[in-house]
C-alpha cells in the first residue's frame, strides 16, 4: 500500500512563490496519474493540476499559467511550483493517485496524503 506525504506549505505574501512536494512510500507510482487538489475552509475539495506518467498535464483555469506540476518517476516524487500566489490560493493542498473516471473529481482518486497548508496574505 502506498503512502503519500506532502511538504512545502507555508505563509507567503501575495505575488510570492512556494514549491510543494509529494513523496510516495510503500510502492512506486508506476503508471499512475497523479494530481494536486486543494480545500479551503468551508469549501469543497477542488482540482488543481494533474500529471500522467508520461508528463501530460492538466490544470484548472484558476491556476493555469501560474502553477506548474511535475513528477520524477525514478524518485517517486511529484511537485507543484506555485508562482504569483493570490489570497484565494489559500487552502490545504493534497496530492493524490488517480484511479479512474472523471479526472477533476476527488472521488476518482483512491490514495491521498495528509495535506499541507498554504496561506497567502494580501
Amino acid at each position: 500500500q502506498v503512502q503519500l506525504v506532502e511538504s512545502g506549505g507555508g505563509l507567503v505574501q501575495a505575488g510570492g512563490s512556494l514549491r510543494l512536494s509529494c513523496a510516495a512510500s510503500g510502492r512506486m507510482f508506476g503508471a499512475d496519474a497523479m494530481a494536486w487538489f486543494r480545500q479551503a475552509p468551508g469549501e469543497k475539495r477542488e482540482f488543481v493540476a494533474r500529471i500522467t506518467y508520461n508528463g501530460g498535464r492538466t490544470y484548472s483555469d484558476s491556476v493555469k499559467g501560474r502553477f506548474t506540476i511535475a513528477r520524477d518517476n525514478a524518485k517517486n516524487t511529484m511537485t507543484l511550483q506555485m508562482n504569483n500566489l493570490k489570497p484565494e490560493d489559500t487552502a490545504v493542498y493534497y496530492c493524490a493517485i488517480y484511479n479512474s473516471r472523471d479526472i477533476f473529481s476527488p472521488s476518482s482518486y483512491d490514495t491521498w496524503g495528509q495535506g499541507t497548508q498554504v496561506t497567502v496574505s494580501s
